[in-house]
């Protein structure tokens, strides 16, 4: 008999609307998933369960009275969910995996949480993440350790690994993570799940708390492309609280995956298969896109001549953009603040909360805005990264969506990085430039390598095309098998 958990989050979806399961029944399940095997993986930060329990109530009152527009105008009713710790929850801790937001609960929901909340969603918890969302490998989070599913001696990926974590592992119907440089789409890779980063601008940041504010995007990570559809049909639209919303029409993303593939052109880009992909990465990317041309794809060739600058790039504009969002966090309006008598004394204690990795990217941000480098290296990478978005809008004339892998490697040891920051960075040198471009990509599951790690398919989808991009997605998964395979947790 399959377990409540085991369910997608349509799946469950059908079985609370066909009052087969109640919300209780499911939430009661996936809580004691969490109990179970968050102790192994540490994927939450912060589990609220009473407050869980108090929604699955509420959502099955609700089905019970009923009403004609029931359905759509709460389209996930009573589907328990979990929220990356970077985005705001009114009185809920709120700290975005750091220890210099220890305690702090916002007295707002961000937008995407609200809308959440008005569609039915039931709130498992905030999951675990790297620091202020700055790393690959969730390593960098001030408070646990978070671990793969399929093997718990390694990263879950980052930095929503903790979002990443908790859908492989049944403990939710599926999360929200946040996208900088790729940190959704990697984690999803490296746990076997299904992520996606739209467009910038398609999705309101406001209440996401801020890394690189040009490059930031929340998305949804789930089993399927039909669940994380079903999350952006809510998720998505223009949001007058955030300046950089786009006031762009929004189609029915579950209504679109309807349609075949036929004659849809994929363009396979040069540039991303070159040195250091992992053989079996390349082995089974390759044949997922072998499948998409027997599904009636035509495969282009195409190039992105300046995908090699993506990465030094992506490495001055974030850490610039880090350095001026971060300078609020000063002990005076959020979080702990380390009295030491004089104003600067006490400044520096409390920033001093910062972990490494945060105050390296402040460092490197803060020297390339400096007087006599702005336009060195700032103003420089800026002009590239206009390049790097040209690269894509003429690679789109020609192709309908881009497919590649989403990282070099499977997910690697705990440990094995850490001591190598350019390393680390290496794991993002797929996923950086479509945030840079601010153009949409998915991670598929297509493959495991000979450790029985989880092998990502990216694609990516011209800005605003998200319909595309998941309908082509959605056409690979339901005739491939790799997203039913589920992890054996050891506890």
């Amino acid at each position: 008999m399959t377990s409540l958990t085991d369910l997608t989050l349509s799946e469950a979806l059908a079985q609370l609307r066909a009052r087969q399961i109640s919300s209780v029944e499911l939430t009661r399940a996936y809580l004691a998933r969490i109990e179970q095997t968050d102790r192994t993986l540490g994927a939450f930060l912060s589990v609220t369960a009473e407050r869980a329990l108090a929604d699955a109530a509420a959502a099955d009152a609700a089905r019970a009275t009923g009403g004609d527009n029931l359905e759509r105008e709460r389209p996930l009713l009573g589907v328990p969910l979990a929220l990356k710790d970077v985005l705001s929850t009114k009185g809920i801790e709120t700290t975005c995996g750091s220890k210099i937001l220890k305690g702090y609960q916002p007295v707002f929901n961000a937008t995407v949480v609200q809308r959440l909340e008005a569609a039915g969603m039931v709130l498992l918890g905030k999951t675990n993440m790297d620091e202020f969302a700055m790393g690959s490998s969730t390593e960098n989070s001030a408070y646990s350790l978070a671990r793969n599913p399929w093997d718990v001696t390694r990263v879950p990926g980052g930095s929503s690994g903790g979002s990443a974590a908790a859908v492989a592992a049944g403990m939710c119907a599926g999360a929200l993570g946040s996208d900088t440089g790729g940190s959704v789409r990697l984690p999803a890779s490296y746990c076997g799940i299904t992520g996606l980063k739209p467009s910038y601008g398609r999705v309101s940041r406001y209440g996401l708390i801020a890394f690189g504010s040009s490059l930031d995007q929340i998305g949804p990570m789930a089993r399927t492309v039909e669940d994380v559809a079903r999350i952006l049909n809510v998720i998505a639209g223009h949001d007058p609280l955030d300046a950089t919303s786009m006031p762009t029409p929004v189609p029915d993303y579950v209504a679109g995956l309807q349609g075949n593939i036929q004659g849809m052109r994929i363009g396979i880009p040069r540039e991303y298969f070159g040195a250091g992909l992992q053989p079996e990465v390349e082995t089974a990317v390759r044949a997922a896109i072998r499948h998409l041309e027997a599904l009636g794809a035509q495969v282009v060739e195409i190039s992105l001549p300046h995908t090699e600058y993506g990465l030094p790039v992506y490495y001055i504009i974030a850490p610039a953009e880090a350095s001026a969002n971060l300078a609020r966090f000063d002990g005076i309006r959020y979080g702990p603040r380390i009295e030491k008598g004089a104003m600067w004394p006490t400044y520096k204690a409390t920033r001093g909360l910062f972990g490494p990795e945060v105050k390296r990217r402040i460092i490197i941000g803060t020297y390339t805005l400096s007087a006599g480098y702005y336009d060195a290296y700032y103003g420089k990478a800026q002009a590239v990264r206009t390049l790097i978005k040209q690269d894509f809008e003429k690679a789109f004339e020609q192709v309908d969506v881009i497919a590649a892998a989403v990282a070099p490697t499977t997910a690697f040891k705990i440990g094995q990085n850490v001591n190598d920051p350019l390393q680390m960075y290496l794991s993002d040198v797929l996923t950086i430039s479509l945030n840079l471009a601010g153009v949409p990509g998915i991670s598929v599951p297509c493959g495991f390598d000979n450790h029985g790690l989880p092998i990502g398919l990216q694609l990516i989808g011209a800005a605003f095309k998200e319909d595309v991009l998941l309908r082509a997605a959605q056409a690979y998964q339901t005739t491939t098998e790799w997203h039913h395979k589920r992890p054996e947790v050891k506890i």
